[in-house]
């Protein structure tokens, strides 16, 4: 099997989405605090992202995924194998969560306090930044590459820890719905869903337009 086919950067997908969910709704089930499961979260993010960023690009969330999609960064074949792998890895995550957890603290549904556009807002401005640093740091070779795991996973618990009170900050539809599913708390998915994957790909296409070219002699400063 080469190293680079799909099937290999499937199990990498799932593997490193099944991370997120395993420990970030885990933290959840065992009742941290707020701040503490901010920072599972983006912590294991960024674990990941150095762990198997070099296999798949370590999306670990649909909505980058088509993202990266709509910039041509990524094969758009290639997107429902991600989402399958992704979405599939993130319900066994919870599965395995739910047998070996018990507990009433609920299995990491999140919950808003906001109507429904103003939970769209949220969730589109969190992952607008979200994207905006993993495009920046995983396609410009300009940016500081040693450092993605740890901008990617900052940006991560930065957006936790703001919009985690507002609308618990899912900011991946894998990782809403999944939990929502197991909890029953359906009523904004379409709001949730819409957000992630709108700020995303807004997100990707800006840095598109504003992407700098590397110097030449005709554009030595390097900008457009």
């Amino acid at each position: 099997m080469r190293p680079d086919s799909l099937w290999s950067k499937s199990i990498a997908e799932g593997l490193g989405t099944f991370a997120l969910i395993f420990f970030g709704c885990g933290s959840i089930r065992l009742g941290l605090s707020p701040g503490f499961v901010a920072l599972v979260f983006g912590l294991t993010v960024a674990v990941m992202v150095y762990a198997l960023g070099h296999l798949s690009g370590a999306h670990f969330n649909p909505a980058v995924t088509l993202a990266f999609a709509l910039t041509k960064r990524f094969p758009f074949r290639q997107v429902g194998a991600y989402w399958l792998a992704q979405f599939s890895a993130a319900f066994l995550a919870l599965g395995l969560l739910a047998w070996m957890l018990d507990g009433s603290t609920g299995l990491g549904a999140v919950t808003a306090h906001v109507p429904s556009l103003k939970i769209f807002g949220w969730e589109a401005v969190l992952t607008f930044f979200l994207m905006l640093v993993i495009i920046s740091v995983a396609t410009d070779s300009r940016a500081e590459g040693t450092m993605a795991g740890a901008a990617i996973g900052g940006m991560v618990m930065v957006g936790s820890w703001v919009g985690g009170p507002v609308t618990g900050a899912a900011m991946n539809p894998a990782r809403y719905l999944a939990p929502a599913i197991a909890e029953g708390k359906l009523e904004y998915w379409w709001v949730y869903l819409g957000g992630a994957f709108i700020g995303a790909a807004i997100a990707a296409l800006l840095y598109e337009k504003i992407r700098c070219e590397i110097p030449s002699p005709k554009n030595a400063n390097g900008c457009c």
